[in-house]
């Protein structure tokens, strides 16, 4: 009995340790692009870097239109790059609405070894670039799925005007849970994304979009937000909706509609 449960504490040993040095595997799926490759879009738009210090560069892409009401920061899921991202745009520039999307790093062309902090850090820099060509008053923050985290921190710690979640988990920590709930996540995760700390200390409304059968982050994620400050927070629930199929109902781009509209 002694050596069925020394293998036990082994193998959960063992398990822990794969997951603190493979996490990222399977946070993270990039598509990294060739620093040569050229996008091409049928629509106005213009490649951006920003160099946030030596050896460190975000790429990004800006979709304008003439006379923008604003613009919208779009933070993107957990896959891919800025090259597939990019149809999304559409979604906001029809409203008349720049768009600019950016890689995390190792992300598309971006470059630099990740972690929280830098990531974070990063995404206040592009931030805090844009604001020399617009006013916050006209800046909506969108963080769709792994980007919702950003999009709360840079909220939090900016002015926007608006801060549009899409698909958000609570904290990191929450969707680690319901995977390995046996696994003491506080002390393996290496990115927490606490959005549920970040969104108290966000002043501007949210708008929360989120469907109710998404399997991956269940919408009670959504609803535990909300409950943080009901007052600022407006959960739209796209019934039917999963986790990456919103913009397949009109549902969610009436809203999206409605919330750009209204400003």
């Amino acid at each position: 009995m002694s050596s069925l449960i020394i293998y036990i504490v082994l193998g959960y040993l063992a398990l822990a340790l794969l997951v603190y040095f493979v996490q990222e595997r399977f946070i993270f799926k990039p598509e990294k692009l060739p620093q040569d490759f050229e996008y091409k879009y049928a629509v106005p738009f213009e490649e951006l870097f920003f160099d946030v210090s030596e050896g460190i560069r975000i790429n990004g892409l800006h979709f304008y239109c003439k006379n923008p009401k604003g613009l919208i920061l779009y933070f993107h899921g957990n896959s891919r790059s800025i090259k597939g991202w990019a149809k999304h745009a559409k979604d906001f520039y029809r409203y008349q609405y720049d768009v600019v999307l950016v890689d995390y790093r190792g992300f598309g062309k971006s470059t630099g070894k990740r972690s929280e902090k830098d990531m974070l850090n990063d995404m206040q820099f592009v931030y805090e670039s844009l604001m020399k060509k617009y006013d916050q008053n006209h800046i909506l923050v969108y963080g769709r799925s792994l980007g919702s985290g950003f999009a709360a921190k840079i909220a939090a710690d900016n002015s926007p005007r608006y801060l549009i979640l899409d698909a958000p988990y609570f904290s990191f920590i929450k969707v680690a849970e319901r995977f390995t709930p046996f696994l003491p996540h506080k002390w393996l995760l290496r990115y927490h994304l606490h959005t549920d700390q970040w969104i108290r200390k966000v002043n501007c409304h949210t708008y929360i979009l989120h469907g109710t059968r998404d399997r991956l982050i269940p919408i009670r994620h959504s609803e535990k937000l909300q409950m943080l400050n009901p007052r600022m927070i407006t959960l739209i629930r796209i019934h039917g909706g999963g986790h990456n199929n919103l913009p397949s109902f009109p549902e969610y781009h009436n809203f999206i509609r409605d919330i750009l509209k209204a400003d």
